[in-house]
């Protein structure tokens, strides 16, 4: 069996790798495949096999992809770009005879009103059209995103944010990678779709609360409207897009967007997925 695992010079990507050297496929079955192979090379003294691949470089993934029966396709960085780089990369993948494609996608992506669903739905819908079996992991918020935010909030004093009672069920990227690295390796997960979240969905004014716990710090939750915060985001010297986005995703998470509770990924696990004081004590502490 080959497994081939795009990103793998990512968070994400060399998280699964590691998985599933970890569980037991053997190095040789693995091909980790990335922009910068030079981070990769010490699974490559392990004896997996490393690919340089860019998803505008048909030629680049087609033969990274060659004679795999299972290929990751990790959803690329560059918001804008990105339902036409995965649709290369799947019409690499049928190229090069892959037997099945598990897609890292968004929650709810074909039907959500997430703000970064519209080009994880053309990716699902374009992955379903080309023929190609497939699995989709609809991966949800990663508990490492607000690393930054809980560390400028340990020196500030206060945790700010529009999303008002919403709430997040997060998980770390390790759980998330876990779970791949099971439907990877695994049978019976053709034509399924994951939502994948943590097991339980926690507010901001949680989030500050755990953040004052594990660090000893005083941190306060800022409650405010979309409005004021984004005068304090361009305050701050952000960028008017980048207000927009941040500004937009508290609204998703507002609205229910982000609170999870289908029980897929733990179920995956087979163990309940890593809680947020956990992470942030591992990472803050």
């Amino acid at each position: 069996m080959t497994i081939v695992v795009t990103g793998a010079t990512g968070h994400l990507g060399r998280l699964v790798v590691d998985a599933l050297l970890r569980d037991g496929t053997p190095a040789t079955e693995i091909v980790a495949a990335g922009r910068s192979v030079e981070k990769l090379d010490d699974l490559a003294a392990q004896g997996v096999r490393v690919a340089q691949i860019d998803y505008t470089d048909r030629a680049s993934l087609e033969a990274a992809f060659a004679g795999a029966d299972v290929l990751l396709l990790v959803s690329g960085s560059e918001v804008g770009q990105r339902a036409s780089q995965h649709a290369t990369a799947i019409d690499a993948a049928k190229a090069a005879g892959v037997g099945r494609i598990v897609y890292t996608s968004a929650p709810g992506a074909t039907t959500s009103a997430l703000i970064l669903a519209p080009e994880h739905k053309a990716t699902e819908e374009y992955l379903e059209a080309s023929g190609i079996p497939f699995t989709i992991l609809r991966n949800g918020w990663y508990t490492e995103n607000y690393l930054q935010s809980a560390r400028q909030a340990v020196e500030s004093g206060t945790l700010a944010s529009s999303t008002g009672s919403g709430r997040v069920a997060s998980a770390p990227r390790s759980d998330y990678a876990d779970a791949a690295a099971v439907v990877l390796v695994g049978s019976g997960h053709e034509g399924r779709v994951y939502e994948l979240a943590g097991d339980y969905a926690w507010t901001h004014a949680e989030l500050a609360e755990a953040i004052a716990e594990v660090t000893g710090a005083e941190v306060a939750f800022a409650d405010l409207s979309p409005e004021d915060y984004a005068s304090a985001l361009t305050a701050a010297g952000l960028d008017e897009g980048t207000v927009g986005f941040i500004v937009g995703l508290d609204g998703n998470i507002r609205d229910g967007l982000l609170e999870g509770g289908s029980g897929h990924l733990s179920e995956l696990l087979g163990r309940p997925t890593v809680p947020l004081r956990e992470t942030l004590a591992a990472e803050l502490a």
